[in-house]
């Protein structure tokens, strides 16, 4: 997934010799080599993102399960009662615990076992940052007070940010961004590599040759693990880019312009425009953005009765209460992520109860209800423990495709050379072997892609500028030196080819 195929390119240490023009028809004889070379240099060169992507995101899968463990005593109750007091006498408790805070939400437990988490605005907190007060539904006991981002706890708080920006503010998030740019590109083109090679047996297609040896026996396993993986990563890559700073604007315009944003209810009084939806990257980067609640409407029905009006609308599972803020409503939503998911809203009036808006998932656009479970899935919700599951399988899956990848580096060195050298890739000037039918159109792809994800583009570019560098450096060396071809370079590079099976279709 992250380097080239190391028995397709000689081992000689020498400069690079440019290919040579085809004379003969086009197909995959001729976009292998541009594969090869775009493979191996995007996999030496992104690698290094790509593992710390993949290592942050196997802390982050496990973030869930380990949160509940850390956390146990302000998350559960000691022992379930028969009848839960009511949410205003938990909402008190919360104000008495922690007086300098102003209340903006309450989300009931999702199970019996389960405490209240009354969300609360107060002095001292950074941008994104609450105060939750957790308290025991029963009892109306204080279990604990964190600083939470979203219903992200500390630590899973901690780790997101971790993963998506090392804790480096925006400039770190380039490296994510950077990273989920070329995973998709990396993983198909690994994939197309992988299954356009020749093989004895179709069995090696999917499963590693365990008969190989050395730097095969590491391209077995390099590819089929690969080729198992290829599907995670690139709904990974893609839903990570929905993230992203440049690629993500690009992503969201293009979401709106063909129909598929996602609605919001409107929660404002008198019938004016309001957006009171929820923000689907809550938890995992950003919090919610709920809003701090100026003084309440003079008639107010009260959360307990707010919360029954929107029981009987349809709203009913794991729900989330947003406060009243000036000139607005009660903001009721459900946020039960996994399958099957509830996302139903209702915006209630505070005098009566009155429905003021609604909106169902099942009316949702498709590309909305698409985003909204490619997130879920990016963040392990959708299949519960066993998103998360697979989520650190892939993670470890990348972690190993890049070690294979440069230890296949490391093997295709020249063994006589006492210098300190590593393999290199595929020689230059494949492009020229496409025919002008499959070149322009590719490089018409390749531009449009490019400006389409800003990153995967700029990088492209830096590496052409760095390649055509290097070949002209190379080119001098070569016409000061001469011709130099060794016998030992003859050898491998007909091992290669037959290896590679080139040629075949």
């Amino acid at each position: 997934m992250s380097l080239d195929e190391v028995q397709d390119v000689p081992t000689q240490d020498a400069p690079a010799t440019p290919a040579p023009k085809s004379t003969g028809p086009g197909g995959w004889p001729a976009v292998r080599p541009l594969l090869l070379r775009m493979h191996f240099y995007a996999g030496l060169l992104i690698a290094p993102l790509l593992f710390l992507a993949a290592t942050t995101g196997l802390l982050y899968a496990g973030s869930w399960q380990a949160e509940k463990i850390v956390y146990s005593h302000e998350l559960t109750v000691d022992r379930v009662g028969d009848t839960a007091l009511p949410f205003a006498a938990q909402v008190d408790a919360a104000k008495a615990a922690a007086p300098d805070g102003e209340v903006v939400g309450v989300w009931p437990g999702p199970d019996a076992e389960a405490t209240t988490r009354i969300v609360m605005e107060a002095p001292g907190l950074a941008e994104g940052e609450t105060r939750t007060v957790f308290v025991d539904p029963y009892t109306a006991e204080v279990r604990g007070q964190l600083t939470t981002a979203g219903d992200a706890l500390p630590l899973r708080a901690w780790l997101s940010t971790f993963h998506s920006n090392l804790h480096l503010g925006d400039f770190g998030r380039n490296y994510s961004e950077l990273a989920a740019s070329w995973m998709w590109v990396v993983a198909l083109g690994g994939l197309a590599l992988w299954i356009g090679r020749r093989r004895k047996r179709r069995a090696q297609l999917f499963l590693p040759d365990r008969a190989a040896t050395g730097r095969r026996r590491t391209l077995s396993w390099h590819g089929t693990v690969g080729l198992w993986a290829v599907v995670g990563l690139v709904v990974l890559s893609a839903t990570g880019l929905t993230w992203s700073k440049y690629a993500g604007e690009n992503i969201g315009r293009l979401q709106d312009g063909l129909g598929g944003a996602t609605p919001s209810v409107s929660a404002q009084l008198g019938g004016a425009a309001g957006a009171a939806g929820s923000d689907e990257h809550a938890g995992h980067t950003m919090p919610e953005g709920t809003p701090m609640p100026a003084p309440a409407p003079t008639a107010d029905i009260g959360i307990d009765a707010a919360v029954a009006a929107a029981r009987a609308a349809g709203v009913t599972e794991e729900i989330r209460v947003t406060l009243p803020a000036e000139g607005k409503g009660y903001v009721i939503k459900e946020q039960d992520k996994t399958v099957p998911v509830h996302f139903d809203v209702v915006a209630l009036d505070p005098a009566d109860g009155r429905v003021l808006d609604e909106l169902r998932f099942s009316d949702y656009p498709l590309l909305a209800k698409l985003t909204r479970f490619g997130i879920d899935v990016h963040m392990g919700k959708t299949f519960g423990i066993v998103n998360e599951i697979a989520l650190a399988a892939l993670a470890l899956a990348v972690m190993f495709l890049v070690f294979w990848g440069y230890r296949m580096w490391w093997l295709r060195r020249p063994t006589k050379d006492r210098r300190l050298s590593v393999g290199r890739a595929q020689p230059r000037g494949a492009w020229r072997r496409l025919p002008v039918t499959v070149l322009l159109p590719l490089a018409a792809v390749t531009a449009l892609v490019g400006w389409f994800v800003p990153l995967l583009g700029i990088s492209l570019v830096a590496f052409l500028a760095v390649d055509v560098l290097l070949g002209f450096v190379a080119g001098r060396r070569a016409a000061s030196d001469g011709p130099a071809e060794t016998e030992t370079e003859t050898e491998t590079e007909t091992e290669a080819e037959v290896e590679s099976g080139a040629g075949a279709a």
